[in-house]
C-alpha cells in the first residue's frame, strides 16, 4: 500500500473511533444523569422508638417525669420467655433482658431500624457515661407501628448479681440529642434511652445475717461535688421489724463526718456504720466527691416478721449535674423487701 492510503485510512480510522468514544460519553452521560438525581434525594422520613422511664412517659423529651430509674420497659427474666415481673439475674447462668420498643413516639412515624444496646454498672447513681457502664449485648431490629419486644440473651452473670441496667436504642434515622457523662441528664433529654435500678431483697424473718447489697455514688463531672442520700420507704418497714444499716466504709463514713455529719432519721452505730431510724424518709448530706470518682459502699436489710407484700423502699443520690442543676436526681435504687417464715 502506498503512503497516501496509509494515511487515508489512519484518518479513516481516527474518525470511526473519534465517533464511537462520543457515542460511548453520550451513552455514559444518559445514564449517569439519573444517578445523580437520586443521590440529591430528600433523606429519609425521621422515626421515632421510645422506651418508658416510668409508667405515665409518652416519649416526650425532656420530661419531668420520676423517677428516672426505674423503667417498666426493661426487664430481667431467667428463660427466654418473658416472665410477669422482672427478677434480679442468676449469677453464671444465661439470663434474658426484655426491652420494649414503642414506635411512634412525638416526633416521627414509620418503621425504624436500629440497634438496641444494652448495658451494666453497680446500682446506684452518679455513673459516668461510657466510663462505668460495660456492655452486655446488643440486636439490631426492625421496629413497626406498635410495641416490639426485644430479647438480648445475658451469658455468665457476675456476682453478687445486683446491676443497674440502660438501654440504649441507636438509629440513623432516630437521632439523640448528644450525651454528656451525665447519665441522668441524657436519660431525661432521649426518649430512646432508658434505666432500670429494682432489686428484690427477699428476707427470712428473725435471720441474724442480713442481705447485702451494693449502692454507689458518683460524680461525672470535672470539678468536686456535694451530694446527698434520701432513703425513703413506701411504708414503715417497722411493720415488719424491718432494720436498714448503711456501712459507708473507712472512706466515705470519714468523709461524712468531715462535712458535719449532716442528717435526718439516721444515727451512727458503728465505726463505719449509720442506721436508718426515720419509718419512711431519713437522709445524709454533704457527702465530698472528687472529680470523676464513684464510690460503692453496702446496704443491709433484716426484718423480724414475715410480710405478705413487698414493700418499696427507695435510695436516690442527689446533687449537681453538667446541665447546672446544683440538687437534682443522679439516681437510685429501688429495692423490693419481703420477708418470709424460716
Amino acid at each position: 500500500m502506498s503512503s497516501a492510503g496509509r494515511r487515508v485510512r489512519r484518518v479513516v480510522l481516527g474518525v470511526v473511533a473519534g465517533a464511537a468514544l462520543a457515542g460511548l460519553l453520550s451513552v455514559t452521560a444518559a445514564v449517569a444523569a439519573p444517578l445523580a438525581a437520586a443521590d440529591r434525594a430528600a433523606p429519609t422520613a425521621r422515626t421515632d422508638v421510645y422506651i418508658k422511664d416510668v409508667d405515665g412517659d409518652v416519649g416526650l423529651q425532656p420530661h419531668l417525669l420520676g423517677p428516672l430509674w426505674a423503667s417498666p420497659d426493661i426487664k430481667v427474666c431467667p428463660t427466654p420467655v418473658e416472665c410477669a415481673t422482672s427478677q434480679n439475674p442468676i449469677v453464671g447462668v444465661t439470663n434474658y433482658i426484655f426491652v420494649k420498643l414503642r414506635n411512634p413516639g412525638p416526633y416521627g412515624a414509620g418503621t425504624s431500624f436500629g440497634t438496641l444496646h444494652v448495658y451494666r454498672t453497680t446500682p446506684g447513681g452518679g455513673a459516668t457515661w461510657p466510663a462505668h457502664w460495660t456492655h452486655i449485648g446488643a440486636a439490631t431490629v426492625a421496629a413497626p407501628a406498635g410495641v416490639t419486644t426485644v430479647t438480648i440473651p445475658w451469658t455468665g452473670v457476675p456476682g453478687p448479681g445486683h446491676f443497674c441496667l440502660l438501654a440504649r436504642w441507636v438509629s440513623d434515622t432516630d437521632p439523640m440529642v448528644p450525651e454528656g457523662p451525665d447519665i441522668s441528664t441524657n436519660t431525661r433529654q432521649n426518649n430512646n434511652i432508658a434505666w432500670r435500678n429494682v432489686d428484690s431483697v427477699r428476707l427470712n424473718a428473725g435471720q441474724t445475717n442480713p442481705a447485702v447489697r451494693p449502692f454507689a455514688i458518683g460524680n461525672s463531672l470535672r470539678v468536686p461535688s456535694a451530694n446527698d442520700l434520701v432513703f425513703e420507704a413506701a411504708q414503715p418497714l417497722q411493720g415488719i421489724g424491718g432494720r436498714v444499716v448503711v456501712d459507708l466504709g473507712p472512706d466515705l463514713f470519714e468523709r461524712w463526718r468531715a462535712g458535719g455529719a449532716v442528717g435526718t432519721g439516721v444515727r451512727a452505730v458503728g465505726r463505719t456504720q449509720v442506721e436508718i431510724v426515720e419509718p419512711t424518709r431519713a437522709s445524709l448530706g454533704n457527702l465530698r466527691l472528687n472529680p470523676g470518682e464513684r464510690v460503692e459502699f453496702s446496704l443491709l436489710f433484716t426484718a423480724t416478721a414475715a410480710s405478705d407484700r413487698e414493700i418499696a423502699f427507695n435510695v436516690t443520690q442527689f446533687g449537681p449535674d453538667a446541665s447546672g442543676a446544683k440538687r437534682t436526681d443522679l439516681g437510685g435504687v429501688q429495692y423490693l423487701i419481703s420477708a418470709v417464715k424460716r
